[in-house]
């Protein structure tokens, strides 16, 4: 059960269609950021990012439009891989296990989720989910990862991503997760909400106290923005690695992605670092032991 909690608080981080509908090309996810030049340039973030979250219905999302320092060309060609896609989820407390398969239109990723503490992988929930490329074009890069079914009734699972350059270097970026829920994942969720989870807050600002300092968004919709940004935040961090050879980029991601969600301790702090990268080196240790074997 606590797998099943720590699964829902996972996907909690609610990626969805928050914005207008999916830009289809880069000229229009241009657009969307120069709708955005507001709030990118000017948010309790201090960067160019804006996280925003919805519940509609029994659909949990959240979304975020980033401008990244990565020229589009080296960004589009790493992210294309659903090799990177198990190298970015296992930054994640929550992943415990992630396997790349199949190749061409057979791409898939088998990944288990578990609690933010040690665990056994027999003992985390098995989650595949399939991996489209929606569109691959020298301004533009579309994919999605997906999954009809999730544990306690939930379903349509799906993490999004789109990517644009813009003009002046860099790359505009479009993060988007969303899944439904029916009456058991809603039951579990509150469950969660009510104990572990009860004193967990988002990012947006849904008013003022008494001394004027600010009251952030709770309940489902906090859990979604907490998770979404975990989600950039790997992305960033793989990417960041590139650089490096290749034997090194592991344990950089692991400590950028630490370092990184520590800038926002009131939402995201769950372990201390040490814990955080022991645990995360043991996972990956077992991951490559794995995948040797297998080989």
């Amino acid at each position: 059960m606590r797998s099943v909690l720590a699964w829902l608080a996972l996907a909690s981080a609610g990626l969805g269609l928050v914005a207008p509908a999916w830009a289809q090309d880069g000229a229009a996810l241009r657009v969307r950021q120069l709708e955005l030049r507001s709030a990118l340039a000017d948010n309790a973030f201090g960067r160019p990012l804006v996280l925003e979250s919805v519940q509609q219905g029994d659909r949990l999302s959240g979304e975020i439009h980033a401008v990244i320092a990565q020229p589009f060309a080296l960004a589009a060609a790493a992210l294309q891989s659903h090799q990177a896609w198990c190298d970015i989820l296992m930054l994640h407390l929550n992943v415990k296990h992630c396997l790349a398969l199949g190749a061409g239109a057979d791409r898939r990723l088998q990944i288990a989720i578990g609690r933010k503490h040690d665990q056994p992988v027999a003992d985390a929930f098995a989650l595949g989910l399939g991996y489209r490329i929606l569109a691959s074009q020298p301004d533009y890069l579309a994919l999605r990862l997906e999954a009809a079914d999730g544990p306690l009734g939930t379903r349509d699972f799906r993490i999004g991503l789109a990517l644009a350059p813009l003009p002046a270097g860099g790359s505009f970026l479009r993060l988007n997760y969303s899944y439904r829920y029916g009456l058991a994942a809603r039951l579990a969720l509150q469950g969660y909400l009510a104990t572990l989870g009860r004193d967990k807050v988002g990012f947006s600002v849904v008013g003022r106290a008494a001394d004027g300092s600010p009251v952030h968004i709770e309940g489902l919709r906090g859990a979604v923005e907490r998770n979404t940004l975990r989600y950039y935040l790997a992305i960033e961090a793989y990417l960041g690695a590139l650089a490096l050879p290749a034997a090194q980029r592991p344990e950089r991601r692991l400590q950028a992605w630490f370092d990184a969600t520590e800038r926002h301790p009131l939402q995201l702090h769950e372990l201390e670092r040490d814990d955080y990268l022991a645990m995360k080196r043991r996972e990956l240790a077992r991951l490559a032991a794995g995948s040797a074997a297998a080989n």
